[in-house]
């Protein structure tokens, strides 16, 4: 092989991983579909106009158990104002996932990123992660970690002001 087609075919090969690689989601992009990532589990029907906290956990992290009862008092205190929770588990096993929510449930739909592919689609690099999206599909915040009541109060803070803009 010449040098001009090891080094076509070295770019092409770099880009290729570039384009495979998680390409990391961040406050104002487009939060990707849900849909087109394989998930397992009922997706809400439609979360278009709708604020949408959508939420990365493990069985085996510790603050996202701390977190779901939060998150479901958010689901039942601003559901009825349009936001929609939806857990993604990202567990290599199914089990896994279904032993947590014996013991921690939630009130809110939870999908099973059994292939990893939203996860990496969007780079998360901790546990628990939270997007929270507008009512156009725009990522306002990122949460990486739950921190207890500070964490608690700035999703009251930001989803409340999310939620009335999506009324008006």
């Amino acid at each position: 092989m010449s040098l001009r087609n090891c080094i076509i075919t070295l770019m092409a090969t770099l880009s290729l991983a570039a384009v495979t690689r998680g390409a990391e989601v961040k406050v104002g992009d487009t939060f990707p579909e849900l849909s087109q990532f394989g998930l397992v589990g009922e997706l809400p029907r439609d979360l278009k106009g709708k604020v949408v906290l959508v939420d990365f956990w493990a069985s085996w992290c510790a603050p996202c158990k701390v977190s779901f009862p939060a998150l479901n008092d958010l689901a039942a205190r601003f559901g009825p104002r349009g936001l929609v929770v939806v857990g993604i588990n990202v567990d290599e096993s199914k089990s896994a996932m279904q032993e947590f929510l014996r013991g921690t449930p939630a009130r809110f739909p939870v999908m099973h990123d059994a292939q990893q592919k939203l996860v990496q689609r969007v780079d998360v690099a901790a546990m628990p992660t939270s997007f929270l999206i507008d009512a156009s599909g725009k990522v306002r915040f990122i949460h990486n970690g739950f921190h207890g009541d500070k964490t608690r109060e700035e999703y009251v803070r930001e989803i409340e002001g999310l939620v009335s803009q999506a009324s008006r």
